[in-house]
């Protein structure tokens, strides 16, 4: 890889980490006026579609349709936003958005437990202890009297567990087995508009249906922005894996979680307390041992698509 393309993607790699981080308290704003998950979700889902679908309107390149691609969808649907997003939105409501961003940085602990089942990894001993570092870094959070604003806020620290559990299983499931004939955009693409479908009936259903509407509120605008981040920091993201490899790309864990901090910080004035801080080098710590001891690859291929 040239200095130079090394340079742009790097930029690139730094500005996913600030637009993820960002999306942290944005919908921390968005679930503190009462909106709830599935209908944030149903919102993400719609707009996400409509911006890829405007993406693939322009480049004139429908994804195909049939039994592989529908799987792919379904599976990027639920384990990708769905499922993740809903449980994280409910835990966001009680706990603070740096606090969430911490516990985001842990989907590569899980993500090397899982590849080892599915024989895609292996373990060392710099790796081991990178997981017991960041698991560390989760009991800090849960275990001292004075990390939390409030000790009840600590039965939702399981909940919010669930996002980074599906993140790992989706990279390990993707990793191994592929998209099939689709590329980032058209996954991506189909995944929103499938999963619009399935989290329709789910909001409306159990009465968390969101309905925008004039005067619209701040909560309103946090929505939009969340679900428009989502859908061009996810893509590019998957861009960013196919042109400079996946070792590279993963190092967006470490910007998510710092930049979520800060934003959160700036955006809604939150404090933490030393514990928090201790986490948050435990949890780094405990990425940057567990990231995979391979070079940045330097012919990897250029991928399908660029948004």
């Amino acid at each position: 890889m040239r200095s130079n393309e090394r340079l742009v993607l790097t930029l690139i790699l730094i500005s996913l980490g600030a637009g993820w981080g960002m999306s942290i308290p944005l919908i921390k704003i968005t679930v503190d006026a009462g909106y709830a998950p599935f209908g944030i979700v149903f919102w993400q889902f719609v707009i996400a579609a409509l911006v890829l679908g405007g993406v693939l309107w322009r480049r004139g390149g429908w994804p195909p349709v049939g039994r592989v691609p529908v799987a792919v969808w379904l599976f990027i649907a639920l384990m990708g936003t769905l499922i993740p997003n809903a449980t994280s939105y409910r835990a966001t409501f009680h706990l603070p958005a740096g606090v969430m961003a911490i516990i985001i940085a842990s989907v590569p602990m899980f993500a090397l437990p899982i590849a080892l089942m599915l024989k895609v990894d292996r373990l060392s001993p710099l790796r081991l202890l990178g997981l017991l570092a960041g698991l560390a870094g989760v009991a800090l959070i849960a275990l001292p009297e004075a990390s939390l604003p409030d000790r009840a806020m600590v039965a939702f620290i399981p909940l919010a567990l669930v996002a980074p559990i599906c993140y790992a299983i989706e990279a390990n499931v993707v990793g191994k087995w592929g998209t099939g004939p689709l590329d980032p955009v058209q996954v991506l693409f189909g995944g929103s508009a499938l999963g619009a479908v399935i989290a329709l009936p789910l909001a409306m259903g159990t009465g968390q249906m969101v309905w925008p509407r004039a005067p619209f509120q701040l909560a309103d605008l946090t929505l939009v922005l969340t679900a428009v981040i989502h859908a061009v920091v996810y893509t590019s993201y998957v861009w960013l894996v196919g042109r400079a490899g996946a070792v590279f790309a993963g190092q967006v864990a470490y910007l998510v979680t710092g930049f979520g901090v800060v934003w959160s910080m700036l955006l809604l004035g939150e404090r933490y307390s030393i514990w928090v801080w201790a986490a948050l080098m435990l949890m780094l710590a405990g990425l940057a041992l567990v990231q995979p001891r391979t070079r940045v690859e330097s012919d990897a291929p250029a991928g399908d698509t660029a948004v």
